[in-house]
């Protein structure tokens, strides 16, 4: 093993992929998973997959594209997207049941993509989209998974939809409490919103 510390990273990848073809081939694909681990495995999905992601284009117009996908438009009505450039503009999250302290910023969103929809149509949405008690958001964010796995694959589509993220918090041994943030797992660099600029 003291051998393998005097190859270079590239060699290293050499061997690997060496003795990957060997478990393969011996029908022994068990092993190399053991080998590799579950998590590994997971991290070097999200790789593959973050080399394949395209980047998301918003012009000033509010038009939304994939240009690393033959440009192709996701086409939107103004309402979902207003929730995506809310959810966009907070990689944190936001949980659905404080969607009430984003009206603000939703409703400039809404009255910026809604240009020609008079502005009591807007706070009317907004307020239905910020009541816990409707369903509307839930709705919309449906409404834009659909658009996108319209469009790519579920593993892929899962860093452009708006999904589920928990996320668990100690206060003491014995308080502890779950915020259900929903996210866009997009990486932001991949983002170009010339509407901001």
């Amino acid at each position: 093993m003291t051998e393998l510390a005097h190859h270079t990273p590239e060699e290293l990848a050499e061997l690997l992929k060496k003795f990957a073809a060997q478990l393969r081939a011996a029908g022994r694909k068990d092993l190399l998973l053991h080998a590799i681990g579950v998590p590994l495995l997971e991290e070097l999905r999200i790789e593959a997959t973050r080399t394949k992601l395209s980047r998301l284009l918003i012009t000033k117009d509010y038009r939304f594209f994939l240009p690393d996908m033959s440009n192709r438009e996701i086409e939107l009505q103004p309402v979902h997207k207003a929730v995506y450039l809310l959810f966009l503009a907070h990689p944190e999250g936001i949980e659905f049941k404080r969607l009430g302290d984003y009206r603000e910023e939703l409703t400039h969103h809404y009255m910026a993509t809604a240009k020609m929809m008079d502005k009591e149509k807007v706070i009317e949405g907004v307020e239905h989209l910020v009541n816990p008690l409707d369903n509307a958001i839930n709705e919309k964010c449906s409404r834009i998974k659909k658009v996108f796995l319209e469009m790519m694959d579920e593993y892929m589509a899962s860093y452009y939809i708006i999904s589920g993220h928990t996320q668990k918090h100690i206060a003491s041994s014995s308080r502890i409490w779950y915020e259900r943030l929903k996210v866009i797992r997009l990486p932001r660099e991949l983002v170009v919103n010339e509407a901001m600029m």
